[in-house]
């Protein structure tokens, strides 16, 4: 698989202190030793001091730090100037937050997205990856549903970009492990502080990313998008009830109900939109039949199987108990984590 060469780039990350951000740049400095410079470009003045801390030196130079807000416009285009690449990772994601304060939800993640698009058409951005979630499929809770109209905010910029240079493409994933929030972090708590281990529903699946695997499918995107597409990578599921009994016995995990907004099992392919979804390989395309210039690529290329959905609960690929065990294990001793297990 060809990734992008970051090399000789100038690179924009909207919500650059967060758990992607994060990752995304130290695979940039680990990686592109060329790379011309990194716009990191979010709210929390702390997270950034931090971040500067632990740069090595040498890159620091490379490093521009903004303050700002996505739903700043005026400061977006500031940033923008002479970037190449924006990779937008900020958004409020708290599902429990979003049925709460809704219109704090739209302001950020899609009058926010469309900031981020005036912006880079008012520049010289040549390609803008949005980073999405499986909750923009067939949305049960507002967070979800911001996050679908971001995405289609996105791939229809592609047909105002006119005679410029610009690319507008999402990616679309699930939950990664040990992101901010994840379940991960919440069983490590309740193991630490002697508690049960709950779970809202047995029956429930996920489906499975490491963040090496979602800066991986990020570089690949940007190598290979032709505008306006939604991809999506093919993953392993596992059960969470099987997740759970890595930090304790069945019989001890608390069912406490399914909360608002939750689904059983994660979509990322619709049904409706099987029918223009395409196999990549490693990956699939949701494609907009109103962007006509990749519409036209993607064509020809082998469909997804129509009427299907890509969903957890049918995923063919299941990991078993030592699998989960194994991975979240390395995963601590990657992060020097407390195991508690």
């Amino acid at each position: 698989m060809k990734y992008f060469d970051f090399n000789n780039k100038n690179i924009l990350i909207t919500g650059g202190t967060g758990s992607f951000g994060a990752s995304f740049i130290n695979y940039l400095i680990t990686n592109f030793k060329k790379v011309k410079k990194i716009v990191v470009f979010s709210r929390d003045e702390l997270k950034q001091f931090e971040m500067k801390k632990r740069i090595d030196k040498k890159m620091i130079d490379k490093f521009r730090f903004f303050i700002g807000d996505v739903r700043d416009q005026k400061r977006l285009v500031r940033a923008f100037d002479k970037i190449d690449i924006v990779i937008h990772a900020a958004a409020l994601k708290q599902v429990d937050t979003g049925e709460y304060d809704p219109l704090e939800f739209v302001n950020t993640n899609i009058l926010g997205a469309q900031n981020i698009i005036e912006a880079s058409l008012s520049t010289n951005v040549k390609k803008v990856v949005a980073l999405s979630t499986d909750k923009a499929a067939a949305p049960v809770n507002l967070y979800g549903a911001t996050k679908l109209c971001s995405d289609k905010l996105f791939s229809s910029a592609n047909n105002l970009v006119g005679n410029k240079d610009l690319k507008f493409s999402i990616v679309r994933y699930g939950n990664v492990l040990g992101s901010r929030g994840s379940i991960l972090y919440v069983f490590l708590d309740q193991k630490k502080n002697g508690k049960k281990i709950s779970l809202t529903n047995k029956n429930m699946t996920r489906f499975n990313i490491l963040m090496e695997d979602s800066i991986k499918m990020v570089s690949w995107c940007l190598q290979n998008m032709k505008g306006g597409e939604i991809f999506v990578p093919k993953l392993n599921s596992y059960r969470v009830i099987d997740f759970a009994k890595v930090f304790s016995k069945e019989k001890d995990i608390k069912i406490i109900g399914i909360r608002a907004g939750e689904k059983i099992h994660e979509e990322m392919i619709t049904s409706s939109d099987s029918y223009n979804t395409y196999n990549l390989g490693n990956y699939y395309a949701i494609c907009n039949p109103l962007v006509n210039k990749s519409f036209n690529y993607y064509k020809n290329l082998k469909k997804f199987k129509a009427g299907e959905s890509y969903n957890s609960g049918k995923n063919v690929n299941f990991l078993k108990t030592d699998q989960i065990r194994k991975m979240i294990k390395n995963y601590i001793k990657l992060n020097k984590l407390d195991t508690y297990l």
